[in-house]
């Protein structure tokens, strides 16, 4: 008889860590699961550890040679069995016992949800060092309508990996990790399920997730920081043309927003990803990605009016009108362009109108984030 849930536990040189996920998973009050443990080669002792659970759900899968990260997920996604397939890293945990039974429930309940996920506590040397504010998307349990959900995954990557249960249906209907995004392939996937499914969304944080030297970000992030700006873009624009190819419209204009946006933090230098793209970079990548000439000046439009907000956020409030100045050459409709050049033109009476403005807009959202964190 299938299980329910499949847990696929990707490992590579994480048998340390790895007895600490298997047993918060194998502790769950909801039972009806299998464990793949996906070891990808790994040259410590996995497979000693691997083997050392007597439960009979627990199965080693022992790669012959290392595949990667990515080949190794969809190899587990491909041999699991399970309704509902739950991909949690070695170096992570499940957070209370409840977990798997909420989760269970809730897509039980709504058959039109896509992936389940929640935010996450973080972990140090085992030791708790609080919650990962990125991840808290609402004070509740909530059913997000898909595209109000990609609305949040446009402007970043807010689902921890860990914390996304799936259902299999949308790996079958829709694609697995797509091999040539090693840093963001998670999340173009909560990108193209949001597309087209709901998403669920559970308030407490039922996972613990940890961040240290081996974590396949900083990997990445050392073998060449690069990679992890392209996958970036990258996510954006095949969202954008996957939304294009379904006609949803509204979709693809928040898409573009997002694009433009992403250009600006890079180009500006206050990206959270540590890589300064200059003009030259920008201006390839957007020959590389955009499909037309008009989408490519829209852009390009955009992302002069997002570069000049950086700079007026910084008060260098010269640059901020040169910015806004080019993006209003490339499109002369931009009204709020137009009105935050007009206020630079009044000076300190102009610069600070804006500032009142953007105070209450930033207090608004601070008051907001401070309710929902100290629920």
């Amino acid at each position: 008889m299938k299980p329910k849930v499949t847990f696929l536990v990707p490992c590579y040189n994480l048998a340390h860590l790895l007895g600490e996920c298997v047993n918060s998973i194998l502790s769950q009050t909801y039972q009806d699961f299998e464990v793949l443990i996906l070891d990808d080669c790994s040259p410590d002792d996995t497979p000693a550890v691997a083997c050392s659970f007597k439960d009979p759900r627990v199965k080693h899968i022992r790669n012959e040679t290392n595949v990667g990260h990515l080949c190794n997920y969809n190899k587990g996604i491909s041999l699991a069995r399970g309704e509902y397939i739950w991909l949690v890293s070695a170096d992570d945990r499940l957070r209370t016992p409840q977990a798997l039974d909420r989760y269970v429930r809730t897509m039980e309940r709504y058959p039109g949800v896509g992936f389940i996920c929640c935010p996450a506590v973080e972990l140090r040397s085992s030791i708790e060092t609080g919650l990962a504010s990125y991840s808290v998307l609402s004070d509740r349990d909530t059913i997000f309508e898909g595209h109000k959900f990609l609305k949040k995954l446009l402007l970043a990557n807010v689902v921890i990996a860990s914390s996304g249960m799936v259902r299999r249906t949308c790996y079958e209907k829709y694609g697995v990790f797509p091999l040539d995004l090693p840093y963001a392939g998670d999340w173009y996937l909560w990108c193209l399920f949001a597309l087209h499914r709901q998403v669920g969304y559970i308030a407490d944080p039922m996972l613990n997730y940890r961040g240290h030297d081996l974590s396949m970000t900083n990997l990445l992030k050392n073998k060449d920081v690069r990679i992890l700006v392209h996958d970036s873009l990258a996510v954006l624009w095949r969202t954008k043309n996957t939304a294009e190819s379904i006609g949803a419209h509204a979709v693809v204009n928040k898409c573009r927003e997002a694009i433009a946006t992403e250009y600006a933090r890079f180009v500006s230098g206050s990206h959270y990803i540590p890589y300064q793209m200059d003009m030259e970079e920008f201006e390839k990548s957007l020959k590389q990605f955009a499909r037309t000439h008009d989408e490519a000046d829209s852009i390009r439009a955009n992302f002069y009016e997002y570069l000049g907000d950086i700079h007026f956020r910084l008060r260098d409030f010269e640059q901020a009108k040169i910015s806004y100045s080019r993006g209003l050459q490339e499109n002369p409709l931009m009204l709020k362009a137009w009105a935050k050049w007009l206020l630079l033109q009044m000076g300190n009476f102009g610069v600070h109108l804006r500032e009142l403005r953007l105070h209450h807009r930033n207090s608004s959202e601070s008051s907001l984030m401070a309710r929902v964190q100290g629920r």
